[in-house]
């Protein structure tokens, strides 16, 4: 799934490439990609005539904010966006197209059809409930220490499980949340509410710094991402212990393993973050 560096690299290709554009007309070849109350007739005949000014991101979705309307998009699993010249054939799994009145299109890809669109009233964007749901963004104005460690306090959740949850903090997904836990040399089973203000302080810390050096690097690409013009991202030069079973740490030396916390495949440093065996006999893995 696409995390936050992938999705703030994917904002920064689309304003090069479309802001300031009109949207001449919308094809939508799959319909339970355009969420209600708005059917998929609609969604295309209100974004006629629409120009797309700018691509803001809130955590994990794209607001392309328009003259009349914000338009919301989640990519989900393995959404995708494409700027193409109108009238070139349709790559498979192509869903959506805006077609632009420069004679260029706008195509959504989504291999498992799960990305989605939703519209608001552009004076009303802030009252999107999945985006008003979620936690602060990962940066060092917004990320408060403070709330962070009263929000760990109140749950016995593995720290890992924590930290992917997006009322808490928003972005974070599974390679950022292992990096981010080695980094701070913390246990991705251990109880949150263990955490003591040390750990706390330095995860805090890493999130910020990892998925900041994340997005400078484009994003990770570990399978098929790519971002809209077509790069692959970089930071997977800079993985520790993501995808690196029985590899050496490169802090100590001891292979790197695997488990599963949250349901989420996890890399860690058995010595550096400590053995999981205590967490799994005294407490909940998520």
């Amino acid at each position: 799934m696409p995390e936050l560096p992938e999705v703030e690299t994917v904002r920064r290709g689309l304003n090069q490439l479309v802001a300031g554009a009109t949207i001449k007309s919308v094809d939508v070849f799959w319909n339970r990609m355009i969420t209600p109350p708005f059917s998929s007739e609609r969604f295309q005949n209100e974004l006629v005539g629409e120009q797309i000014h700018t691509i803001e991101r809130r955590g994990k979705y794209l607001i392309f904010l328009l003259d009349h309307w914000a338009m919301v998009s989640h990519l989900r699993m393995e959404g995708k966006f494409t700027v193409t010249k109108t009238g070139e054939p349709y790559e498979k799994h192509t869903h959506v197209v805006f077609h632009l009145s420069d004679n260029r299109d706008l195509r959504y890809l989504d291999v498992r059809k799960f990305g989605r669109f939703s519209l608001m009233p552009i004076d009303k964007k802030e009252n999107y409930g999945p985006i008003q749901k979620l936690g602060p963004e990962p940066t060092t104005s917004q990320f408060s220490l403070e709330n962070f460690q009263e929000k760990l306090s109140r749950t016995q959740r593995a720290i890992k499980a924590v930290i992917l949850d997006q009322h808490i903090v928003a972005g974070v997904g599974n390679i950022y949340a292992d990096e981010s836990l080695f980094r701070a040399q913390i246990n991705p089973m251990k109880p949150a509410n263990q955490l003591n203000k040390g750990e706390t302080a330095r995860l805090r810390e890493a999130i910020i710094t990892v998925i900041a050096n994340a997005v400078e690097a484009g994003g990770t690409t570990i399978r098929t991402y790519k971002n809209t013009l077509g790069e692959a991202g970089k930071f997977q030069v800079a993985l520790n212990v993501y995808g690196k079973t029985n590899e050496d740490c490169p802090r100590c030396g001891t292979p790197i393993e695997k488990t599963k916390v949250a349901q989420r495949g996890t890399h860690y440093c058995p010595k550096c973050q400590g053995s999981i065996a205590r967490y799994e006999k005294k407490g909940p893995a998520g």
